[in-house]
């Protein structure tokens, strides 16, 4: 086991997929002008204000977005300076509520092998989302496996999470369905939920406006960022999210180009750039309670298996080749090869699995067994054949946005 060392640039930026003009329905970008120069984390742009935390809510009402209510003062987990507007009016980046779906064979029509797709599987119900979709409406509102689930990609974190909707209060359970605040803290999309307009951190999935919900956690479900051509293979019956979404989108063009480049700086992130890494290294985390790792992905693609120790636990974290980076050029299908990442408990009933490497990219043997194991964790041939490892949560994101909201993570490949 590679040993874990303890962890602790700024060019402003770039593009933002803003609402359309009155009258339209076309997407276009935000104004990408740039200015570049070099900032210590000491320095004073970032810095925020002292804003009052507040536990409750004066003068505020459900259904109202707190900053349109004259003498609101919401309850708030975060300083409200740091809350910044993002470009778009709420859901001027519209959700998908009425998601509609196609087969792999009709997906293969429109999408290449490396195109970036987000693929979710609630008791063998597996959809899967083009990022060339995604990158324009953030949220689809979807029910999966009889699931009611919340499906988000924040472009500017490169973080594709997933969430049940259904959350317990003290009355009972509730099922929410989620917009787009036009807000962004950390530089990461902030979602509000229709039902009592709190907002929530989609990197946390963590409400941190409004007295309802504040501090309430979301439950994660596991998802994964594969290569289109790698979901065939894994899942040839999974079903596609269409682009009849009811909106005229350019799908499949990036308006973030060259958004994740070395030296570029994350667009209105409030904060001071632990510069230790650059602020768009690329990693996998995870996180459980207190508990933090980062895997950066220089070192994962060229050992392809990394295991590491979370909490008591131990996992092993994949990398393959074969997906296209969503936010390199202007063409998501034709964007760099950042690869593939799964993470999974490291044993199989109590007795540990010690994953390298196959001969074939996605494929990795487990050294104690002998059998072969897919990108899904799942046992392909040997005495394990027929078996599943445990995924667990992992984030696909860049090192700005981890350590911001973990900063006591430790890291992998430093």
């Amino acid at each position: 086991m590679r040993r874990i060392l303890p962890a602790l640039a700024v060019t402003a930026l770039l593009a933002a997929a803003c609402a359309a003009p009155s009258g339209t329905d076309e997407a276009a970008p935000a104004d990408t002008s740039s200015a570049s120069g070099e900032t210590d984390a000491g320095d004073d742009a970032g810095t925020s204000s002292d804003t009052a935390i507040r536990t409750e809510s004066v003068g505020c009402e459900d259904g109202e977005f707190f900053w349109e209510v004259d003498g609101c003062e919401p309850a708030t987990s975060i300083d409200l300076d740091r809350l910044l507007a993002g470009g778009p009016p709420p859901d001027g980046i519209p959700p998908i509520d009425d998601p509609v779906f196609e087969s792999i064979a009709d997906a293969s029509e429109w999408l290449e092998d490396e195109s970036p797709v987000m693929v979710v599987d609630v008791d063998d119900d597996v959809r899967a989302y083009p990022l060339a979709i995604l990158t324009w409406h953030e949220i689809v509102n979807d029910v999966v496996g009889g699931v009611p689930l919340l499906v988000t990609y924040c472009p500017l974190c490169n973080s594709a999470l997933v969430f049940e909707r259904i959350v317990d209060t003290p009355d009972g359970e509730v099922e929410l369905d989620f917009g787009t605040s036009g807000r962004l803290y950390q530089s990461n999309l902030v979602m509000y939920d229709r039902q009592y307009r709190n907002l929530w951190t989609q990197f946390e999935g963590e409400g941190i406006i409004g007295e309802r919900f504040l501090g309430t956690e979301l439950t994660r479900i596991p998802a994964w960022l594969f290569g289109f051509g790698e979901l065939r293979e894994l899942h040839p019956d999974a079903q596609m999210l269409s682009r009849d979404t009811g909106h005229n989108r350019d799908y499949g063009r990036n308006p973030y180009t060259a958004y994740d480049q070395e030296g570029r700086a994350p667009f209105l992130f409030d904060g001071e750039l632990d510069q230790r890494f650059s602020a768009m290294a690329r990693l996998v985390g995870l996180a459980d309670g207190d508990d933090a790792v980062a895997v950066l992905l220089e070192q994962l693609a060229e050992e392809r298996t990394v295991e590491v120790a979370l909490g008591d636990e131990a996992l092993v974290v994949l990398w393959a080749p074969g997906q296209a980076s969503a936010l390199d050029t202007a063409a998501i299908d034709q964007g760099r090869d950042v690869g593939q990442t799964a993470a999974f408990v490291a044993e199989l009933d109590g007795e540990p699995v010690e994953l390298r490497p196959g001969d074939v990219d996605g494929r990795f043997v487990d050294q104690l067994s002998g059998s072969t194991f897919d990108l899904r964790g799942r046992a392909l041939d040997g005495p394990l054949e027929g078996e599943q490892l445990e995924a667990v949560t992992h984030d696909d994101t860049f090192w700005f946005v981890w350590v911001a909201f973990k900063p006591d993570t430790e890291v992998v490949g430093g």
